[in-house]
């Protein structure tokens, strides 16, 4: 296989994209920010589409499909939001082509919208356009709906899965009687984001809010969790946004309150997208490839057979089937290699590049002996197990394996937590460990300005269990009341 990856350390971004690309999970596509999301990606998203739309419902939401095109009107309803998106929208003018004298397609000049529509980089006007005709009594509340779709955002610096002009995401909107339901609301899938992050993805994340300037566009609170990649920089792997009355005011969404007033609804907004493939590469890969959590692999175990002649591949075909079998009685997803068109190396070398949890090496010997060999991915320790022991033994260390690359996760993540409380610090810090820095923040906005524009480092977060710690801010030197985390980021 010529599929030799550039080393992490040699260059993380372009070891980053060769995967992507070489472990055939995403590839640019013709149109320009675009990318392609090719079956083996796309099925490691479909499992996490599936446990988050289980979590969702389980949390008693329900799925619903808003309209794609927004009309320009809507965005000029909340100021504050149509400043945040501004900048990243696609504007659709016309609705249809015609052949022009040389026979070449051009716009049909006649055929003007009288008012443009914006392809949604977000649905909240959309949405709270339709909830006013949902809503009259608190008997109608609270409305708890999550969106499947795909959202455009125009990005001129475009990196697979972490930044396109196209992506696939969830988004939740719900709509509340009073404030505190509404922040109860948002709270709440800031922590299911977290639990599916650290128990599928194996990545540990910081839960905390926003500062204003990191906010959500029209949001009075932004809830997130950050994650820590191992090159340094932290990732924002979800949002959860307290909205207030925002929305609704701007839309006139108001109800009739059990004591008979006309009241304006409370909102939130929430969302996760198909970024959260690039941290899954980003947390576990290494030199050789992707390392992925056994929880959301396709392929839990690949079967790799190592035959001479037909005879020999018709005795493993055998056995492999009925251990295929069993293997999908507990769950576990299998694939049995038979292919004869490449060399038992060569799959090997596929298996590994593709983050598949387990390997089973089956040969003549290995019937005759009673073992296989296994191989795990996340280690690449070899062992020799009894066929009779084989299922259990995979349920096991496939359990084992999504605890360890937690730890592993988690570990480096602490390690890399950095308390500093002088500017030169900050900087030293940032340049030589990287990481997450734990600093004093005196909560302003020139003050956080400054560092970004002097370090490129953000506020990622204000941690949910921050203590009270007086202290003096790390640049300005005016007091605070307690530390942030501060790091570069994607």
């Amino acid at each position: 296989m010529s599929k030799k990856l550039t080393t992490r350390e040699d260059d993380y971004s372009k070891w980053y994209n060769e995967l992507v690309v070489k472990a055939d999970l995403a590839e640019n596509s013709g149109v320009r920010g675009c990318m392609v999301i090719k079956p083996y990606g796309f099925a490691i998203w479909e499992k996490m589409q599936a446990e988050l739309d289980r979590m969702f419902k389980e949390t008693g939401h329900e799925n619903a499909y808003f309209p794609l095109f927004i009309p320009k009107s809507y965005f000029s309803k909340e100021a504050s939001h149509v400043d945040g998106f501004a900048k990243e929208c696609a504007v659709v003018t016309h609705y249809r082509l015609k052949n022009d004298e040389n026979g070449k397609v051009v716009v049909d000049e006649s055929a003007k919208l009288e008012e443009e529509l914006i392809v949604r980089p977000t649905s909240e006007t959309i949405i709270w356009d339709t909830y006013r005709k949902w809503i009259e009594s608190y008997r109608d509340l609270p409305i708890l709906v999550n969106q499947w779709a795909n959202v455009v955002r125009w990005e001129m610096r475009t990196r697979l899965f972490l930044r396109t002009a196209e992506f696939l995401w969830q988004e939740g909107h719900t709509a509340h009687a009073t404030k505190e339901e509404a922040l109860d609301e948002a709270k709440l899938m800031q922590k299911v984001y977290a639990e599916f992050a650290e128990n599928f993805m194996a990545m540990p994340v910081i839960q905390g809010s926003k500062s204003e300037s990191e906010r959500f566009a029209g949001a009075l609170e932004t809830y997130t969790i950050e994650a820590l990649m191992q090159d340094g920089k932290a990732l924002q792997a979800g949002t959860s946004h307290f909205l207030g009355q925002n929305f609704a005011k701007a839309f006139d969404v108001k109800f009739t309150s059990k004591e008979g007033k006309r009241e304006y609804v409370w909102a939130t907004s929430w969302g996760v997208s198909t970024r959260l493939m690039g941290a899954l590469v980003m947390s576990h890969s290494d030199d050789k490839g992707l390392v992925l959590p056994p929880k959301l692999a396709p392929i839990q175990v690949v079967i790799v057979p190592i035959f001479r002649n037909d005879e020999q591949l018709d005795d493993i075909i055998e056995k492999a089937d009925e251990l295929v079998a069993n293997l999908k009685k507990v769950g576990v997803s299998v694939k049995f290699d038979k292919r004869s068109t490449h060399k038992p190396g060569w799959k090997f070398a596929e298996y590994e590049l593709k983050g598949v949890p387990l390997r089973i090496a089956m040969g003549p010997r290995d019937l005759e002996n009673g073992t296989l060999e296994i191989a795990r991915r996340d280690t690449l320790e070899k062992q020799t197990i009894s066929i009779d022991e084989i299922v259990s033994f995979v349920e096991k260390t496939l359990a084992e394996m999504q605890e360890n690359l937690f730890n592993k996760a988690l570990n480096y993540r602490n390690e890399h937590i950095t308390k500093v409380d002088s500017f030169d610090e900050f900087k030293e810090v940032l340049e030589t460990k990287g990481g997450f820095i734990s600093a004093h923040w005196d909560g302003t906005i020139e003050t956080e300005e400054k560092i970004k524009e002097l370090t490129k480092a953000t506020i990622r977060c204000i941690p949910n269990d921050a203590e009270n710690e007086e202290g003096k801010c790390v640049y300005s030197g005016a007091k605070s009341t307690k530390r942030v985390l501060f790091a570069k980021a994607y």
